[in-house]
Formats: C-alpha cells, sequence, structure tokens
C-alpha cells in the first residue's frame, strides 16, 4: 500500500463551530480562522489594491473558468503568454480582449505589479511554470493535475519552503461546487455521524475532436488518476477530514479507444485513511444524449445517515445541477444547493493579500497531488503486471 501523509502533522486550523480539522469531520477552508501561514516569507507585507495576476499557459479551457472567477472576486488580469497552442490563444484573446498578450513569461514574472501566475499549461509543464514563478515571487494557481511526477512534488515542496509562496490547485468539482461545499457544512454538523466512507464518481466526455495532440500522450498528461481522479481525492480529505491518507488498489484502461494506445478511458482506485475509506472512478465514457459532460456524483456514508450529490444532473429527474440527498432518522431529505455560496477564489485572494490559508491549506494541495500520483503509478504496475485487459 501506498501511503502519504502531510509532512507537518494534522492541519492547524479550528473551524468556527469549534471542530479541529484532524478531527474525523470536514472543516471547510472557509470557515477556518485567519491564521497566518506556518513557514511563510512575508514579501512586501500585505498587499494594497487588487491583486494582480498574470496567466501563463492556456493549453486547458479551464484557463478561461479560473480568470472569470479571479476577476469576480476581484483581481485583475495584467497579462498572458498563451503558449505554443495557437487555437487555444486566439480562444483567449476572444473571451478577453483587454488582457494583453506576451511573448515571454518572463515579463511576467519580472513585472512588479504582478501577484499571482495563473497556469493551465500542458499538465506535464505545469509544475515548471509553477516552480519559476514561486522563484520570482509570485504566488500559483494552477490548473489540475498541477504534477505529473512524485519528483514535480518534491521539487514543489522545497520551493515553497524555501519562497514561502502559495502553491494552490484548482480543484473546481470541489471549490466551485455549491453542493460539495454543502455537504461539507452538513457532514461538519453531524448530521449523519461519524462519516466512514467516501464513494466519488468522475465520468467526463471525451470530445475528442476538441482535444489536442497532449491529451493522448501519457507523459505530457500525466494519465486519467493523476488527473481526473485528483478532484475526487480532495474531495475524500475535505468531506472526511483526512490529513493522510494510502492507496490500497488502483487500475487504469484503455476499453474504447484501442487507436490512441496512451490514452487511459478508465481509472478505480480504493484508498483509507485513519478517518474513513475511499472509492473512485473515473472515466471518459459519458455519452452525447446526457446534458452535462459528466454525471458526477459523491455518496458519503455516515454512521447516523448518508448524503449523495448529484452534482451535474440528476438523470430523467429535477432540472438542473447541485442535488443533494439526505437520508437520516427523521426521514428522507432534498437539498437545492444552487445558491449554496462558494467562496474559493474571494479567499484565495484574500490568503494572497494577507498570507493566510482561507481558500484550502497549503499541505491539502501536496497530499492530493502526490495521492493521485502514487494511484496512477501504482495502476500502470498493476497493469504492466498482466492483472487488466485493456
Amino acid at each position: 500500500m501506498t501511503r502519504v501523509q502531510t509532512c507537518c502533522g494534522p492541519r492547524k486550523r479550528v473551524a468556527a463551530h469549534g471542530r479541529p480539522a484532524s478531527s474525523s469531520q470536514p472543516v471547510p477552508p472557509s470557515d477556518a480562522s485567519r491564521g497566518r501561514r506556518e513557514g511563510d516569507v512575508p514579501v512586501g507585507g500585505e498587499l494594497a489594491g487588487p491583486v494582480r495576476f498574470g496567466v501563463v499557459g492556456v493549453d486547458h479551457p479551464h484557463s478561461h473558468g479560473m480568470v472569470r472567477g479571479l476577476r469576480e472576486a476581484g483581481g485583475h488580469g495584467v497579462g498572458v503568454a498563451g503558449g505554443d497552442d495557437s487555437e487555444r490563444r486566439v480562444a483567449f484573446r476572444r473571451d478577453f480582449p483587454d488582457i494583453p498578450e506576451v511573448n515571454d513569461p518572463r515579463r511576467l514574472y519580472d513585472d512588479p505589479r504582478v501577484d499571482l501566475i495563473v497556469t493551465a499549461g500542458v499538465p506535464v509543464e505545469r509544475a515548471k511554470i509553477a516552480g519559476e514563478a514561486m522563484r520570482a515571487g509570485k504566488d500559483v494557481l494552477a490548473d489540475k493535475p498541477a504534477a505529473t511526477t512524485p519528483e514535480q512534488v518534491a521539487e514543489l515542496r522545497r520551493v515553497v519552503a524555501e519562497t514561502g509562496r502559495i502553491w494552490a490547485v484548482y480543484f473546481g468539482e470541489r471549490f466551485t461546487s455549491p453542493a460539495t461545499t454543502k455537504a461539507g457544512a452538513l457532514v461538519a454538523s453531524g448530521a449523519i455521524g461519524t462519516v466512514v466512507q467516501m464513494i466519488g464518481l468522475g465520468p467526463h466526455r471525451l470530445r475528442r475532436a476538441t482535444r489536442p495532440a497532449w491529451f493522448f500522450e501519457r507523459e505530457r498528461c500525466g494519465g486519467i488518476l493523476a488527473d481526473l481522479a485528483s478532484h475526487q481525492i480532495d474531495q475524500f480529505l475535505y468531506l472526511t477530514g483526512s490529513t493522510s491518507a494510502e492507496i490500497v488498489s488502483a487500475d487504469v484502461g484503455n476499453y474504447a479507444n484501442p487507436q490512441d494506445p496512451e490514452l487511459q478511458d478508465f481509472g478505480e482506485l480504493v484508498m483509507r485513511s485513519p478517518q474513513a475509506h475511499g472509492y473512485v472512478r473515473v472515466d471518459w465514457y459519458t455519452p452525447d444524449g446526457l446534458s452535462s459532460w459528466g454525471d458526477g456524483r459523491i455518496v458519503i456514508l455516515g454512521t447516523e445517515g448518508y448524503i449523495e450529490l448529484r452534482k451535474n444532473v440528476d438523470v430523467a429527474g429535477r432540472p438542473g445541477g447541485n442535488h443533494l440527498f439526505l437520508v437520516d432518522a427523521t426521514g428522507e431529505h432534498y437539498v437545492d444547493c444552487s445558491d449554496h455560496p462558494v467562496t474559493f477564489y474571494e479567499d484565495l485572494l484574500a490568503d494572497i493579500r494577507e498570507r493566510t490559508e482561507m481558500a484550502n491549506p497549503q499541505q491539502m494541495y501536496f497530499t492530493t497531488m502526490e495521492l493521485a500520483i502514487a494511484a496512477q503509478l501504482r495502476a500502470e504496475e498493476t497493469a504492466s503486471a498482466g492483472h487488466i485487459t485493456t
């Protein structure tokens, strides 16, 4: 079994309800006290005025969502170095014509106005971009997977320790999901007792014609578990209050796309922590008939009830997404979470200004990516040993 634990022990943050983060219940980061980041190296003190950001790499359209989120929270974009994908650069300019394009990311790293570098570059390049940005005194928001190898994560740990900069990873399936944050609040309140297990399902639509070449190359994309399953691992840690976990088993396969031998279109893993058990399944099989890109679901089993999230669609049921179902001793309950607040971007900008950890603990970003990469490598070892048919 592969165990990953935070290097600094349990999170030293206390939620508004008073339960420490190391308990068996989740502590939504937005509810935590505004403590200084442990080991932070102040650079110029707290910021005045809006947080200014530059974008390095727009190879994945998540870059558009991250920029919109930062702007809506009060951030200001000052430049973009888009990368080598001309189609993606054109699409970014179309959506954000007021953010000027620069021909060299060093211009953004060296710009004293820039506080934050945002990257959705090719996955294998994101860690290098983040390291260069942090060594230049910038905080970083990287799309997942923010690293693709254990060595990259180890180097990022060193850079964060040396510079005191923030390395944040965009796990949108939690950070921008009202249903997930509502579930976290319910679990923290004791609504289903002690959490025993979380099941996370993360199916996606392939949309082959829209995918660049790197998407089909294992070394450059990182693999399906390092990529898609990192969302579910992040939610497992959050919803179970875990600060460490181990990968019990993991598998990947290619069952529907033999013409792309390096593509993994299916992945699953079993994990456990001192607090709970977890199962994750991800795939690229979403049929065209579904009204969403993926029927993402979470089931949280507690000793006194359970919660199911239907994040994007309630198949043949209620319209829209963000559906929460709760079963407890008093009956069956439905909650429409559409209006539940999500504050990731506001919290991240506050962290950049004040050197706090409101958006998410730094160690949790590391632990999530380490677990996802460990699962990816273990799955490939299993496949190479002949335990799975591709």
